[in-house]
Order: C-alpha cells, then structure tokens, then sequence
C-alpha cells in the first residue's frame, strides 16, 4: 500500500485493507469481487490484475486493454525474455511446470498459468462469480490461486487471449517470501486441481 499511497492524490483510487492478512488468494477474490459489485457497464468494462509493488509494469497495461477491445474476455500478459533474468525458484517452477499439470487444458498460448497479470472482462467475471455465491472462489495458496482463477474464468471467456509482453530486465523484482520447500509445497499442491482433462 505504500506504493499506491501516492496515486490516491491524483487518480481516483480505493484502497481496501484488512485488520489481518488474510493472504494473496483472498484478497485477489476480493478486489475481483467488489470490482464486479461496482460495475454499471460490465460487458465495457475491464479489471486487471497486477501486483501493486509494480513488478508488473503500467506500461504493458495498453497491451492486455487493446485486446480486450478487440473482443476478447480474458487477455494473460506473457513476457518475453530469457529465464536466466528470473529468480532461481521462479525458474525451476516453470521447468517443472508442464509435468505438474499434465493434464490441465490450459487456454491457447498461455504459457506461464501462475503469473497473475491479466485483463478481464467484468461481465466474464460475473457469470464466473454468479454460480459461486459466498463460497471462495479461489482457495490455493501464492500464485496457484492465479491458476485456479484462469481456469475458473476461462470457461466462461468467449475468447480468451495472451499478449506478448516485452522482458523489462531492470524492473524492480521483489525478493520472494517463500522458502524453496513452501514453493515446492505449493506448485505440488496444484496436482489437486478439480479440472484434470486426464
């Protein structure tokens, strides 16, 4: 939050805060969710998801909005660029990535599902939303909810889409909390996943 303070000045901007950390799936459902509840256009209008320390750059933003204007109702921002630039433990989970979820139809060229910069459609999310009432609709941990969202959502996507983005090396990269064995904890955990096409 300290990031976005300083846009509350200039832009209109609501913050919402929670007394306790109620974790990334949680609070990602609920800007999702209230994002929804305030549309009064939901077919016009679009919710994207970043990370607010901008580790995701504003600058791709237009990339992910020109698609969904194009007719799309789910666009997933794909960055170029080598693995060498990421994390170690960023680059491991992609390497082990299509073994985890062999059997996941994951939408058309979306190639790293646990990155959580996307586009969506209100009106997608809506019909994703409508059939959940108050049960969560996103229940794993870290950016397995970011997964489990893509394949929440994708169903009731007409088109979905991935843009690629370009690779930003001299972004500011915030060091990961997880321990190597939470992360592996974590990525296994996604085996569980109730839409196994295999």
């Amino acid at each position: 939050s300290d990031v976005i303070e300083p846009y509350t000045q200039v832009l209109p901007c609501t913050l919402l805060r929670e007394k306790h950390s109620r974790g990334y799936a949680a609070a990602t459902e609920r800007l999702l969710r209230e994002a929804a509840r305030r549309s009064e256009q939901p077919r016009r209008d679009v919710v994207v998801v970043m990370q607010a320390d901008f580790s995701d750059s504003p600058d791709d933003l237009p990339a992910l909005v020109k698609r969904i204007e194009g007719g799309a109702d789910l666009v997933a921002g794909v960055r170029a660029g080598s693995m060498g630039e990421e994390p170690r433990l960023v680059r491991w989970a992609k390497r082990g990535m299509p073994w985890l979820l062999r059997g996941v139809a994951l939408p058309k060229g979306v190639t790293n599902p646990l990155s959580g910069f996307r586009a969506y459609r209100v009106s997608t999310l809506d019909r994703t939303l409508s059939g959940q009432g108050e049960r969560p609709l996103l229940t794993f941990p870290g950016k397995g909810a970011n997964l489990e969202l893509l394949l929440a959502v994708a169903p009731h996507a007409r088109r979905v889409e991935a843009t690629e983005l370009p690779s930003r090396p001299n972004l500011r990269q915030r060091a990961t909390r997880s321990t190597p064995w939470e992360m592996l904890k974590e990525l296994w955990s996604l085996r569980r996943l109730p839409h196994h096409t295999a």
